[in-house]
C-alpha cells in the first residue's frame, strides 16, 4: 500500500466499565490516586477456594445505559459490561447526534471472552452424571440444579461472538464485524487490527475493544491450578502487586473497554473532538509454550519493534509505557527484560506502570481499558502509578512510578498485552496533531 493511500486513526470517543466504577473521569481520578477496586468476591461463595477475593464490577446495570433494552433479554457479564462501555463511548464520540453515519461503512472489532450467563453452571450440566470431581464436591443436587436453571439461551450467550452481536444491534452498526479470543492480548489486538482496517480505507469508523468476566467457580479454580492467582486472603487491596519482591499471582478482574477509532478525514468532517492518534501496532507469538511466556521475552520484544516501527519513532521517543504488569514472578521479570532490550539506554528513563495493581487483571478486556489510560495520560500529563510496591524486585529494577502517579510531559505511549499460548501484541498512541 502506498503511503498516500494509508489513512491516519485517531480516536474520538472511550468508554469503560471497570472495579473502579464505569464514569471516564472518576475513574481516571481514582487511578490517580491509587484506589483498589479489590475485594472479597461476591459473584459465587468463594470461602472455601484458594482465592477468595476478586476485582469485581459493583453498582452497574447495563439497562441504564442502552437505548434498546428489548434487544438484550439474556447476556452475560460479559456482553452487559460491554453494552454499557460501547454505549459510552459511541456518546463521547457524538454519534449519539451524528445522523449522517453510513452504517455500512461502521464496523466493530472486539477482544471478547467466555462470560455466558451462568457458565459454571452450564458447564455443570454436561458433567451430570459422571465420576468427577466435581460431581464429589457438589454432588448430584447441586448439578441437578444447575440443569434445571439453564435454557436454550445458555448455549447461545456462551458462544465468544455474541458480545460482538449484542453491541452491532445496539449501535445499529452493519459494516464489517470481527471478534478475537486471545486470552489476556485479546483487546490490544483487536484494536490494532481496527486501526489496520481504517488504514486502509476499508471502514470510516470502527468500535473497538474487549471485554470479559471470569469470576465464576471455573475460572478461578482455573487459574488456582495453574498457582497464577495470588492467594493473599488476609489483604485483597495489597494483593495485586506487580514488579514487587513479595509478589505472588495476579488478581482476576472483570469488565469492559470500548473506543471510538475514525479515519482522520471522518473524524474531521463531521466535527468530532479529536482525543488521540494510534499511530502504530505490532503482534508476534512467543511459539515457545501455552502458558510461559519465552525466558528472554522474545515475543514482547518482536511486539514492541513492531509498534515502534509502524509509528516510526525510537525507543527515545516513548514517555510512558503501559506495563502488562501482571504481578506475577515471571510476567514481570520477563516484562523488565524485554524492555530493557528494546529501548537500551533509554529503560532507565523511560516510565512505566501497571493499573492492574489497582484494577486486577480484566484478560480480555484489559488491552483496551490500559488504552484508555494511556490516552488520558497523554491528555492530562499524568500517570498512574504502580501501587503495593514497596520491596521493589532486583529483577525489575527500572522506574514503575511506584504509589503515586507521576506529573509531567506525556506525549507518546506504548501499551503492552501478552496472553496465553505467547500471544504479544503492542499499541503506540500519541498525542493529535494536525
Amino acid at each position: 500500500m502506498s503511503q498516500e493511500n494509508i489513512h491516519r486513526v485517531v480516536i474520538t470517543g472511550m468508554g469503560w466499565v471497570t472495579p473502579l466504577g464505569h464514569d471516564i473521569e472518576s475513574v481516571w481520578q481514582r487511578l490517580q490516586r491509587g484506589d483498589s477496586g479489590i475485594s472479597q468476591t461476591t459473584h459465587f461463595d468463594a470461602s472455601t477456594f484458594p482465592t477468595t477475593f476478586s476485582g469485581e464490577v459493583r453498582d452497574y446495570d447495563f439497562r441504564d445505559f442502552v437505548k434498546n433494552p428489548e434487544y438484550h433479554q439474556h447476556p452475560g457479564l460479559n456482553t452487559q459490561f460491554a453494552l454499557g462501555a460501547a454505549r459510552l463511548a459511541w456518546k463521547m464520540a457524538g454519534l449519539d447526534d451524528f445522523d449522517n453515519l453510513n452504517r455500512e461503512r461502521a464496523g466493530i472489532y472486539l477482544g471478547s471472552g467466555e462470560g455466558t450467563l451462568d457458565f459454571d453452571n452450564y458447564v455443570a450440566s454436561h458433567l451430570a452424571g459422571l465420576d468427577t470431581d466435581t460431581m464429589k464436591i457438589h454432588g448430584k443436587a447441586w448439578i441437578a440444579a444447575a440443569r434445571d436453571r439453564l435454557s436454550m439461551w445458555s448455549e447461545v450467550e456462551q458462544e465468544a461472538n455474541m458480545t460482538l452481536n449484542h453491541v452491532a444491534m445496539e449501535l445499529n452498526i452493519s459494516g464489517p464485524a470481527y471478534n478475537c479470543l486471545t486470552a489476556c492480548a485479546a483487546s490490544t489486538q483487536a484494536i490494532g487490527e481496527a486501526a489496520e482496517i481504517l488504514r486502509r480505507g476499508d471502514t470510516d469508523l470502527m468500535v473497538s475493544g474487549g471485554a470479559h468476566s471470569m469470576i465464576h467457580p471455573l475460572g478461578v479454580t482455573g487459574f488456582n491450578r495453574l498457582t497464577a492467582l495470588s492467594n493473599r486472603n488476609d489483604d485483597p487491596t495489597g494483593a495485586s502487586r506487580p514488579f514487587n519482591l513479595t509478589r505472588d499471582g495476579f488478581v482476576l478482574g472483570e469488565g469492559s473497554g470500548m473506543i471510538i477509532l475514525e479515519t482522520l478525514e471522518h473524524a474531521q468532517n463531521r466535527g468530532a473532538n479529536i482525543i488521540a492518534e494510534i499511530v502504530g501496532f505490532g503482534s508476534s507469538a512467543d511459539a515457545y509454550r501455552i502458558t510461559d511466556i519465552h525466558p528472554e521475552g522474545r515475543g514482547p520484544i518482536a511486539a514492541m519493534q513492531g509498534a515502534l516501527e509502524q509509528a516510526g519513532i525510537g525507543p527515545q521517543d516513548v514517555d510512558y509505557i503501559s506495563a502488562h504488569g501482571t504481578g506475577t514472578k515471571e510476567n514481570d521479570s520477563v516484562e523488565t527484560r524485554a524492555v530493557k532490550s528494546v529501548f537500551a539506554e533509554h529503560a532507565s528513563t523511560v516510565r512505566m506502570s501497571s493499573i492492574k495493581s489497582m484494577m486486577g487483571h480484566l484478560i480480555a478486556a484489559a488491552g483496551a481499558v490500559e488504552l484508555i489510560t494511556c490516552t488520558l495520560a497523554i491528555r492530562d500529563n499524568i500517570l498512574p502509578p504502580t501501587i503495593n510496591l514497596d520491596t521493589p524486585d532486583p529483577e525489575c529494577d527500572l522506574d514503575y512510578v511506584p504509589n503515586k502517579p507521576y506529573h509531567g510531559d506525556v506525549t507518546i505511549c506504548l501499551s503492552n498485552s501478552f496472553g496465553f499460548g505467547g500471544q504479544n501484541d503492542a499499541l503506540v498512541v500519541r498525542e493529535y496533531r494536525d
